[in-house]
């Protein structure tokens, strides 16, 4: 009757008979793949509901897993997982039927081999996430089964296939539950966390589970700096010899999840509002890469530049760009923590100044300089761009701190920093979109400021490029044929309109 004579299905004539019947097939291969298929449609998965079948093949699972038939196996726990994907009866029915333990002896089993199986795995996975959305009774069961150790074990598994679906079950049973949250950053979860990310920078992620679980710890909660830092011990950096260049300092992991982050929050600018305590980090983050990347070089590469210590200096400065972005849309809340204000106390725009000061000008910039007269113009800098992109990162995050804040607008002009941002308002090979930045920070620098707006009007530029650019800023740039002197001023009957 079953049609197979494997010796692990002597004595399973009880369980085969149900699925055997519901598949109207007369082999336990035929009646699986029959039963995968159904299952795969809302119907289908409640007509399967209505004749029990889930208890007969948690059964099977129960009965498999010990034996080498692992063609059987997975299409057992493919139906298992179909049959649990949003349907209540099912998802009870494996809760009350201790599936959880079941599983967890399956994942067990597979990942203790010497090379684990990962396809086994993932569908194992796959099961207990669809179980996890059934509500908290079940997620209470999965977390009280799996963390810490088996979490542990499964994050260490090098498997994108795999670390999607925990990413999936680790979201759900966390989200809304802010004391799981501190569970899994705290000492036992923390290598649970600090494995995905190191399984993630090694072998990439597919779904965006992932994201959705690092927002949530970091993002909307205050768990980074620990993480961040956890994420750097015991770890093999890629350029562990490159110590010159300070890629002794991070990881390529610290590297990978401030790119993760970044793209988060990116993604999510107009709604995830960061803590003071995140934004801080990163501006720490930030302030220690400065210090010991190398500016010697000139780099033609864009993020991610396979230089550790570079690549979170350039991703934490996208992470501050965002955030000052974010904190400039709409108003602030009178009463909320302006964060940006709160980066600014912490000498933000100090070490943007300075560093755009050492900078070598942009190419079109040191070209025109070469031939004229270079007055108040730093042509000795003596540091290169890092990575293709970095001065415009920097210009970004200048413009939107300094979005109506006349705090920053002083600022920047009492620091002589005006005719630095009058030089980035030009193309660059080495900086896509810095004329455009440029623009953007100097409008928001002239912006319901009549100080800074006369500044730039009364300013000299010696030997400059023309910038037609600024014309819809009410500004040109003429050139004084007796000096041979170019300068700032306003177009007559264009005054610059920045208050609107």
């Amino acid at each position: 009757m079953v049609g197979e004579s494997l010796p692990e299905f002597n004595g399973l004539k009880g369980v085969l008979q149900p699925l055997l019947s519901a598949s109207n097939s007369s082999s336990l291969k035929e009646a699986l793949e029959i039963l995968i298929k159904v299952s795969r449609t809302a119907a289908g998965r409640a007509e399967l509901a209505l004749r029990n079948i889930l208890p007969t093949v948690l059964k099977l699972v129960e009965s498999l897993h010990h034996t080498s038939s692992r063609e059987y196996l997975m299409n057992s726990l493919k139906l298992l997982r179909n049959l649990c994907a949003g349907e209540v009866a099912n998802q009870n029915a494996f809760f009350e039927q201790n599936g959880v333990e079941v599983v967890l002896s399956v994942m067990r089993s597979a990942a203790l081999l010497s090379n684990p199986d990962s396809g086994v795995i993932r569908v194992s996975l796959q099961v207990l996430a669809n179980v996890s959305l059934a509500g908290e009774d079940h997620q209470q069961a999965i977390w009280l089964k799996f963390f810490p150790n088996e979490f542990s074990v499964l994050a260490r598994v090098r498997s994108q296939e795999t670390n999607d679906p925990l990413c999936m079950i680790l979201y759900t049973c966390c989200d809304k539950r802010p004391g799981l949250v501190a569970e899994l950053c705290r000492d036992m979860g923390l290598p649970i966390v600090v494995g995905i990310i190191r399984t993630v920078a090694s072998v990439g992620f597919g779904e965006d589970w992932l994201k959705l679980l690092l927002s949530r710890l970091f993002l909307e909660d205050i768990h980074f700096p620990l993480v961040f830092s956890k994420s750097c011990e015991g770890s093999s950096f890629d350029n562990s010899g490159n110590t010159a260049s300070g890629d002794d300092l991070f990881s390529s992991e610290q590297a990978f999840l401030l790119r993760i982050i970044s793209e988060i929050l990116n993604e999510r600018i107009e709604e995830i509002q960061v803590s003071s305590e995140f934004a801080l980090c990163v501006l720490g983050i930030f302030k220690r890469s400065v210090r010991v990347v190398d500016f010697a070089a000139r780099c033609t590469s864009s993020l991610p530049t396979g230089c550790t210590s570079i690549d979170v200096m350039g991703y934490s400065l996208i992470i501050l760009r965002d955030i000052c972005a974010r904190e400039g849309v709409g108003d602030v809340k009178k009463d909320s923590l302006d964060v940006v204000d709160m980066l600014l106390s912490h000498e933000l725009i100090d070490i943007l100044l300075f560093l755009l000061h050492d900078l070598e000008p942009p190419a079109i910039i040191r070209k025109v300089l070469k031939e004229g007269d270079n007055q108040g113009l730093n042509l000795s800098a003596s540091k290169l761009c890092a990575y293709k992109g970095f001065r415009r990162d920097m210009i970004a995050v200048i413009g939107n701190c300094a979005y109506r804040r006349k705090h920053v607008q002083d600022e920047i002009r009492q620091k002589n920093g005006i005719l630095l941002l009058l030089q980035q308002c030009v193309t660059d090979d080495d900086n896509p979109y810095l004329r455009e930045w440029g623009i953007w920070s100097l409008r928001n620098l002239l912006e319901g400021h009549p100080e800074n707006q006369q500044a730039v009007a009364d300013l000299e530029l010696q030997g400059s490029v023309d910038m037609p650019e600024l014309s819809r800023l009410g500004l040109r740039v003429e050139l004084d044929q007796k000096t041979r002197r170019a300068k700032l001023i306003n177009i007559p009957g264009s005054c610059p309109k920045l208050d609107e």
